[in-house]
Parts: structure tokens; sequence; C-alpha cells
């Protein structure tokens, strides 16, 4: 296939690709995405509304909880048209300007989540090991700025890259392996040397996921420390307990994400299905599966989505 050019970038048009050799199958491979889009927009959802709703629930730990959930949210929204529209109306040309700003959104609301679980991670820090200050440090009004200061240190580090693929001339291949917008895909379509990106983009990298990472580790390690101080085994594993949702979210955030990395960097000689599931499973399984696990093992979560639940089932009864 190829591009679709005029004269200027602007008119340019990439070709998304669904799931290849498969194209006849495309209507029956919708159905779990469907439910899988359905279910993360459902389930974060929930969470939101319940945070919001419930005034006992408006406490630190809830109030990153629904960041979590809306930057899921966002995050699930941003690949939904262009997947969607593969497999439902086989619509696989995007222009340069939406494929650009499909792109933006999808790195900087990865980059708010890794964002996100930092700032979790701190919560519970602030929680086990000085909890005396807890209410004190973690004000709503200091949560706000750190929601908002996440936020723009995302969108301020992915914004140029837009602008540095803008500049490339794309003379080759203009179909892409996927059914949206990647930064590392559209670069190695360029003509001229893409060096800049490389080594921008992993500036980038190691100054919001390298940086988050490690200081996650850290708050960890010093959560363990304070906890094995601990006399009592009930006390020590209590406050365990209250780590264990927020760990399982950062698993399910940087599992995959190392998993896709090691296929791109060494997989070359893997089948292309191997690279596109693991795209997949790192932009929608974290999505989908933080909802999950947060409504089981957070006890006030599933106790007021057990109580949504008995309420509308109580109002159907007197109908």
């Amino acid at each position: 296939m190829t591009i679709l050019y005029n004269s200027s970038l602007q008119k340019a048009t990439f070709i998304l690709t669904g799931f290849q050799g498969l194209e006849d199958l495309h209507g029956w491979i919708s159905i779990p995405f469907c439910f899988i889009y359905l279910t993360v927009i459902t389930g974060n959802l929930t969470i939101l509304h319940v945070i919001r709703t419930d005034v006992t629930l408006h406490e630190p730990m809830y109030y990153f909880l629904a960041m979590l959930a809306l930057t899921d949210l966002g995050l699930c929204l941003s690949t939904l048209p262009t997947v969607l529209g593969i497999f439902w109306f086989d619509a696989r040309e995007i222009g340069i300007p939406a494929c650009f700003t499909q792109l933006f959104f999808i790195h900087t609301l990865s980059l708010v989540e890794s964002s996100v679980l930092l700032s979790m991670s701190i919560d519970r820090y602030v929680a086990i090991c000085n909890p005396l200050r807890y209410s004190t440090v973690l004000t709503p009004a200091r949560i706000v700025k750190m929601g908002l200061i996440l936020v723009l240190r995302s969108a301020l580090l992915i914004l140029p890259l837009p602008f540095l693929l803008k500049r490339f001339q794309y003379c080759r291949s203009h179909v892409l392996a996927h059914a949206y917008c990647l930064h590392l895909e559209i670069m190695k379509l360029a003509c001229s040397s893409i060096i800049v990106n490389h080594i921008y983009g992993l500036f980038v990298v190691a100054c919001t996921v390298g940086i988050d990472s490690l200081l996650i580790f850290l708050s960890y390690a010093l959560i363990l420390r304070t906890v094995l101080s601990i006399a009592s085994r009930l006390e020590r594993l209590r406050a365990l307990n209250t780590c264990v949702s927020h760990m399982c979210a950062v698993l399910l955030f940087y599992i995959p994400m190392i998993g896709l990395s090691l296929v791109h960097r060494f997989g070359e000689h893997l089948p292309h299905m191997v690279h596109l599931l693991m795209s997949y499973v790192y932009l929608l399984v974290p999505p989908l599966m933080n909802p999950i696990v947060y409504s089981i093992k957070t006890k006030q979560i599933r106790q007021r989505i057990t109580k949504k639940f008995e309420f509308i089932k109580s109002l159907r009864c007197f109908q």
C-alpha cells in the first residue's frame, strides 16, 4: 500500500493495520475487543462514581485511585475509535494531524499513569511510615497540585514528539503495524536521520518511567523496613494488605511495558502477531484489570459497589 501524499505533509495519510491475514475474521475479533472496551469504560466509571458519591471515600488514597481511573479511561478512549473503526468499517486511513493527535494522547496518558502510580506509592509510604502526619501532608489542595503537575510534566515532555515527526519526509512504506499511531513506529518510516527522535525518546522515558520506577521501588523498600519493625504480626499483615492493590497495579503497568520493550529490542525474529498482541496487552490490560483489582482487594470499594448493586436490585423489586 502507498501513502496518499500531496504537496504538503498535512494532506498525507497513513494506513493502519488490524490483524494481517485475518481480515475476514475482523467482525468476530471485534467481539472480545468490544467486551474489553465496555468493561474498561464501565469499570473505571463505576470506580469514579463510587468515589465521587461516597463522602467516606474522600481521602487521599481514593483521590489517587480516581486519578488512575481517569487516566485508564482516557487511554482506552484514545485507541477505541481507530481499533473498532478497522474491525467494523475497515477504516484504515488516518490523516497526519489525527495520527499525531492520537499519538500525543496515548504517550501522554501512559506517562501520566506511571506518575499516578508513583503518587500512590508516596501515599502508601506516608500512611505507613508517618501515619500521624498523613492528613496534614496529603491535603486535598496538595493532591490537586500533584495531579496538575503530573499531567503538565507528561504533556510537556510528549508535546515535542509530533513536531519532531512533522519535520520528516515519509517516502518509505506508510503502512503502520498497529491500529493506532505510536512514535517509535512512525519514526521508523522517515527517510532522513532519526537520531534526534531516538535520543529525545530515551530522555523522556528516563525522566519519567525510569525515575518513577526507581522511586516506587525506594518507597516500598522504606515501607518494608517500617513494616518489619512492627512487633505485632497481625499489624504487619494489615499494613502490607493496604499496599496489595497498588502493587498489583504497578505490576500490571510495568510488566507489559518491559515485555513490549524486550519484544521490540530482541524479538525481530518473532512473528508479527506476537508484537501486535504485546502492544494490545500493554495498552488494554492495565485499564481493564485495575478496576477489577481495586474492587476485589480494597474492602471499602468492594462494599460500596455491592451496596450500589443491592440498591439497584431493590428498586427493580418495587417496580
